[in-house]
């Protein structure tokens, strides 16, 4: 599956081309490398979603192709986990392990992308982002992260493998926020500012019980941080969306891999294959009252974005866990790894808002800072404003 041999001990790597793809010369992302996640098409590259299974052709991604004649070089694809439905970096091909502490993981969907970041691979990373598969993993190995928008013109779906298309995201991953912010402008055309943090109104999200004591600690040093720097942060409230989160996606991502369930022994593994089964399964009037519990949840955000101009919450609830491990334990009790990660994370690509995902002074751990729909370039400014600081 992979190109000439390298050293890659977390199994970070789907395919590394003999050579690199490389960027137009003299464009603004010049000098730049990036890995490609493997869900998104690249012309004469295998493309495989981490699964045994088969999976179908989105066909070349405009975002990959775009990036290039900026002057970025494309250096391979990285792996994820299992057609992007997890959040650990599990896959057929054995999975990947976190950058710098053997044994646990990177996080996920987007393990591979955050790896080869946080090793120095590459300068940036395309990810995508369904539930927090850019956020879990870059808190984690100790990057950032941006999910923009949903469905920003700048980050098009097109020729990326889905896994649920109402709620995917495309965005990239990096050592630091001033790159993210370059790659950003240089897609969408913007030139990002710092921004001051002065009169910003901040809400606080740190629901009581749903992440260790170190990391409320460090979430609220970076609050913080933003007071002393000028910002009015006060403590909000927000409910756990996974009632409406799981059955769209599960029943979504059924029907992307409805020809690979229709075998005998589709060949995923066998919690990938449950979870899809379970989507599958749900019925219309299931999948309807998923929807109305959605628009639901997008009223009591958009009220709550009324009242602050960013969201200031954890990544993570825990530092990273070990390979393997599947409950984790909260000052509200045990909970499933699943449950607990994305309960923080779901909520922001159910309902679209722009995140980006901030390194905090706990090493991987990190906190996610929400902007409104569409003010991707106000969101960046002010993390920007934070950049190198944690």
């Amino acid at each position: 599956m992979s190109g000439p041999l390298v050293p890659d001990p977390q199994h970070a790597w789907a395919y590394r081309p003999a050579s690199p793809l490389l960027g137009q010369a003299g464009g603004p992302l010049s000098g730049l490398t990036f890995s490609i996640k493997d869900l998104y098409g690249v012309t004469g590259w295998p493309l495989h979603a981490s699964t045994r299974a088969p999976v179908p052709d989105p066909g070349p991604s405009p975002l990959v192709t775009r990036l290039l004649a900026l002057g970025a070089s494309a250096t391979g694809k990285t792996h994820l986990h299992e057609i992007a439905l997890g959040i650990t970096g599990a896959n057929g091909y054995g999975g990947t392990e976190h950058p710098t502490l053997p044994g646990h993981v990177p996080g996920g969907s987007s393990s591979g992308a955050a790896v080869s970041v946080a090793l120095g691979q590459v300068d940036f990373a395309l990810g995508t982002d369904t539930g927090g598969s850019i956020r879990i993993p870059a808190a984690w190995c100790g990057v950032a992260g941006f999910k923009p928008t949903k469905d920003h013109p700048a980050w098009p779906l097109t020729g990326v493998l889905p896994l649920a298309p109402s709620c995917d995201h495309t965005g990239p991953l990096a050592r630091d926020v001033a790159t993210l912010a370059r790659v950003h402008d240089a897609l969408a055309g913007t030139q990002t500012q710092a921004q001051s943090w002065t009169g910003v109104r901040v809400g606080l999200w740190q629901p009581e019980g749903w992440v260790t004591r170190e990391v409320a600690q460090a979430t609220e040093a970076l609050a913080g941080q933003l007071r002393t720097l000028g910002a009015e942060v006060a403590t909000t409230d927000f409910p756990e969306v996974l009632d409406a989160y799981s059955p769209t996606v599960l029943s979504e991502a059924a029907e992307v891999h409805r020809t690979a369930l229709a075998l005998p022994d589709p060949a995923f593994l066998p919690v990938t294959l449950a979870s899809l089964r379970q989507g599958a399964a749900l019925s219309a009037d299931e999948r309807a009252a998923a929807r109305e519990r959605r628009a639901a949840y997008r009223a009591q955000l958009d009220s709550l974005l009324a009242r602050f101009d960013v969201l200031l919450a954890p990544a993570v609830p825990t530092p990273p866990p070990r390979l393997g491990q599947d409950e984790i334990e909260l000052p509200g009790g045990p909970l499933p790894l699943r449950r607990a990660a994305l309960r923080l994370t779901a909520p922001f690509s159910l309902l679209g808002t722009p995140v980006v995902t901030l390194t905090t002074a706990l090493p991987f751990v990190g906190a996610q800072l929400v902007g409104h729909h569409g003010q991707d370039e106000r969101l960046l400014g002010l993390a920007l404003s934070l950049d190198g600081s944690q």
